[in-house]
């Protein structure tokens, strides 16, 4: 969009007008915008994070402790976000977890093969404070909630790589609820 002096804009392919100087517009709301974003880019893991990939490929999941805080990250970060200190510290986590928030997907996502509904949460492994996104699955949507606790579904060994996709999913086991006031807690 080109904004000329006189506080008129020029959209492409469209006509022209008015800026918001006053609450009067000239076109009716946007309500849609298609366009097509192709992105094309390289990842480099880093220190931290090419340690915990190859340890999710063994199987693993390996979270950092700061030494500060004492928070412990997953995945690592190699820096502490609270304190900013380096983190060395590796902690094995346990496969259980427990949500700390979560959302349920009622719209199909351009490529994506989970059909909805389909549940993505806040998971804190048993071990960490700090949660990380996952997929929670066998289990009635309505049936998920905050402080449930949940053990990951590892794929088939042979499908393994350097990726999270490694857990297929979190599902629910038989465990009590943790209160919310206790998620995340180390203490």
């Amino acid at each position: 969009m080109t904004t000329k002096l006189d506080d008129t804009a020029t959209l492409p392919h469209c006509h022209t007008a008015t800026l918001p100087h006053c609450h009067t517009a000239t076109l009716p709301p946007v309500t849609c915008v298609e366009e097509p974003i192709y992105l094309d880019y390289n990842f480099t893991a880093g220190h931290a994070a090419s340690r915990f990939l190859k340890e999710i490929k063994k199987g693993r999941l390996v979270g950092q402790r700061c030494p500060s805080c004492r928070n412990v990250y997953v995945p690592p970060r190699g820096l502490c976000a609270a304190c900013g200190v380096p983190m060395a510290e590796d902690v094995e986590l346990s496969n259980k977890a427990t949500i700390e928030s979560f959302t349920v997907v009622h719209i199909p996502l351009l490529g994506n093969p989970i059909k909805p509904p389909f549940v993505v949460a806040n998971i804190v492994p048993d071990g960490a404070n700090v949660s990380f996104i996952h997929l929670v699955s066998d289990c009635d949507i309505n049936d998920v909630r905050i402080g449930m606790r949940i053990k990951a579904r590892w794929r088939d060994r042979s499908q393994w790589s350097y990726s999270m996709e490694n857990i297929q999913y979190y599902a629910p086991i038989d465990e009590p609820d943790i209160p919310r006031e206790s998620i995340g807690r180390l203490d």
